[in-house]
């Protein structure tokens, strides 16, 4: 089997998660506008949705999938860093559950990025 088709199939089930992460934005703005670490709460949280889907489409129809990879890790650094990473290092299991998910994410945004032929 060429290696295409398996590299392929995992990041169309990536680009499903993360597609619901956007969408989840949307449906949960209110709670998540609470933690958001800049003003503006609940429209960053709608931007951030907006973003997550596009770069769930973008993975999906192979188009500016380098830039969306790099720019959805860069996200999840960002959220690592600023959301999930104080609470981690404080001992909070959900706060660490949290950061070891979005870790992976971003590792494995980093990881289509550099298979990407654009």
């Amino acid at each position: 089997m060429k290696t295409w088709i398996p590299n392929r199939v995992a990041i169309i089930l990536y680009a499903i998660v993360i597609g619901i992460f956007g969408i989840f934005h949307f449906m949960n703005a209110d709670m998540m506008a609470g933690v958001v670490p800049i003003p503006g709460g609940k429209a960053w949280v709608y931007i951030t949705g907006l973003c997550l889907i596009l770069a769930a489409i973008s993975f999906i129809i192979g188009k500016k999938v380098r830039l969306a990879g790099y720019l959805l890790a860069l996200f999840l650094l960002f959220i690592i860093l600023s959301i999930h990473a104080p609470g981690a290092v404080n001992g909070d299991v959900q706060s660490t559950t949290a950061f070891l998910k979005d870790l992976g994410l971003m590792a494995g945004a980093i990881l289509i990025a550099n298979i990407s032929p654009d």
